[in-house]
């Protein structure tokens, strides 16, 4: 199994059982449900994403549909997951967070290092100037793949207005990274 396998092969080997067939399944779709997640503001977006194939691999059996379909049943799930996750987290009890700055003893991990270097860190305060609805909109139309139906049956919004978020939301991203750009010197640092 690999990139160039038929999605309906693909689907009825996972459907039996092939472990490869879930590997693969994994590796085409997992980047833009955990994009997905991220864009809402999960504190988890790798537990969500791992929680939303854990549930699509247990009913591969009772799927039908082509590859399209299984991307919207993916975000779907990833959208419950992720409601679920705002109502767990609207119940704990509020805790102070933890500064690095005030703790000495921490060492940078290779992901901060990582952000630090700028390119995810400006498509997150991009995407941060969106609406929470463009976002969803934009997120689930570049990362996800989906056709704007889909993304309306899952964000449950109306075609037309589906429509106009992304339009919104495109127009804003270009203003927003015009002023990123006028923010970021020649070396591409970001100016004081």
């Amino acid at each position: 199994m690999n990139d160039l396998t038929p999605f309906g092969d693909l689907l009825e080997a996972a459907s039996g059982g092939d472990g490869e067939a879930f590997r693969e399944l994994w590796h085409r779709y997992s980047r833009g449900v955990a994009a997905f997640a991220r864009s809402r503001g999960a504190d988890e977006p790798d537990e969500i994403t791992s929680d939303v194939f854990v549930a699509a691999f247990r009913s591969i059996g009772e799927f039908v549909g082509d590859e399209a379909a299984f991307r919207g049943f993916l975000y779907t799930v990833a959208r419950r997951r992720l409601v679920d996750d705002v109502r767990r987290r609207s119940r704990r009890v509020p805790t102070l967070p933890w500064h690095s700055g005030a703790d000495d003893r921490r060492v940078a991990s290779a992901e901060e290092i990582v952000i630090g270097l700028g390119s995810d860190t400006a498509t997150r305060d991009l995407l941060e100037g969106l609406t929470l609805d463009q976002r969803d909109v934009l997120v689930l139309r570049i990362f996800g793949e989906l056709p704007l139906e889909q993304v309306a049956e899952i964000l449950g919004k109306r075609l037309g207005a589906v429509k106009a978020l992304q339009h919104r939301g495109l127009n804003a991203l270009r203003r927003n990274y015009a002023g990123h750009l006028d923010d970021v010197d020649q070396e591409g640092r970001s100016r004081p």
